[in-house]
């Protein structure tokens, strides 16, 4: 992977999905203070988002294997105006670098669950730096429809490696990310509570979200060819191909839409506040 590209894919993208990620941040309800977690925080937007979300006298620490991402995450932090409530630090989900009961709460999106390993330990290491009390959160992007009139090519192209990534062939069906709220119950998680959020677009798309769905696009379906058919190949790069002439974006109806999945549950501790509480 170019993580240079990637990098630059993930910000053009992001007013995209940083709607849909502000109202799951919200729906937590993370205590004004508190001290947090985000675990495969990669350029640290949502890091960002969670410590708007926890007030001044809050902080957030993001945790990423990688350091080139890390990097562009503390000139972001440092851009926001935010560098005293954001930091930063390299690591691994699997092996966190951190005490017990470290932090408040925890976060992960497109990590934990997402990661193609197995679930249950990297699960069980965000909960590990939780405190009693404290909210367990994963969420991670659960489908979408981006080719109206399109659905058999949108099937196949979701049936692809990259449209089933990382939920591979060899994966068991209790790994998948949507059997989460077994894994909560089974590290002993209070109240696993799972919740859907949705976001849509529609034409006359803006110049911005124009050019996020184009990254979107890009990133989402990136390797196909030797998996579709010549024919499906020949109607992807058709339609999603920005210099194609008969370009989907460039519908006057266009229509999109896609949602996240998010799971949450609390380390255990008596007298909790119940979860998404209003």
């Amino acid at each position: 992977m170019d993580t240079g590209s990637y990098m630059q894919n993930l910000l053009v993208s992001n007013p995209l999905r940083e709607p849909t990620l502000r109202e799951m941040v919200r729906a937590l309800h993370l205590p004004e203070g508190s001290r947090g977690l985000d675990a495969g925080c990669g350029i640290g937007l949502q890091c960002l988002l969670l410590a708007e979300n926890i007030g001044l006298s809050g902080h957030v620490t993001g945790l990423d294997v990688s350091a080139n991402m890390l990097q562009r995450g503390r000139e972001i932090a440092r851009d926001a105006g935010l560098s005293e409530q954001v930091s930063f630090q390299k690591g691994d989900v699997a092996n966190l670098p951190f005490d017990n009961d470290s932090f408040d709460w925890a976060w992960s999106v497109d990590c934990v669950g997402y990661d193609p390993r197995e679930p249950l330990p990297l699960l069980n290491e965000l909960a590990r730096v939780v405190k009693p009390g404290g909210i367990v959160t994963i969420a991670a992007w659960s489908s979408e429809r981006l080719l109206p009139g399109h659905p058999r090519l949108e099937a196949r192209l979701g049936a692809t490696s990259d449209g089933i990534a990382p939920f591979t062939q060899e994966k068991r069906p209790e790994d998948h990310f949507l059997r989460a709220l077994g894994w909560f119950k089974e590290l002993g998680l209070s109240e696993p509570t799972a919740m859907v959020f949705a976001d849509s677009v529609c034409a006359p798309l803006s110049g911005e979200i124009r050019a996020a769905l184009v990254a979107l696009l890009g990133m989402r379906w990136s390797n196909v060819a030797t998996e579709l058919s010549p024919d499906d190949f020949e109607e992807y790069q058709r339609l999603c191909l920005p210099e194609s002439p008969d370009f989907i974006l460039n519908l006057s109806n266009y229509y999109a839409f896609f949602t996240y999945s998010m799971f949450a549950g609390r380390v255990v501790c008596q007298g909790s506040p119940a979860l998404f509480r209003e």
